[in-house]
């Protein structure tokens, strides 16, 4: 299991959070995770979750901005968090 928080120094100097929950079986398999960056300079809703990966209903979501919609195609946990920490990188160098 890794439950981890971290500060995450944006382009602007403003700092972001980087959240990771992840949970496993006693075989090794993930079952649960949550992936969240918040920041609050940039969004206001959805307690500051600018971006998220979760599969806290029983489906794979993304999360941006206070929507969510649901992962298509999804093919494993290491997809999910290559895309967002991708997706973290970029937002780091906009904001």
């Amino acid at each position: 299991m890794v439950d981890e928080v971290h500060q995450v120094r944006c382009r602007s100097g403003v700092s972001g959070i980087l959240r990771q929950e992840i949970y496993q079986d006693e075989k090794g398999r993930i079952t649960k995770y949550n992936l969240a960056f918040i920041h609050f300079g940039l969004c206001q809703v959805d307690n500051g979750r600018v971006l998220g990966y979760d599969n806290a209903h029983g489906f794979h979501e993304r999360h941006w901005m206070g929507r969510a919609s649901r992962v298509e195609g999804f093919a494993g946990y290491e997809q999910i968090e290559a895309a967002f920490f991708a997706e973290i990188a970029e937002l780091k160098e906009k904001s």
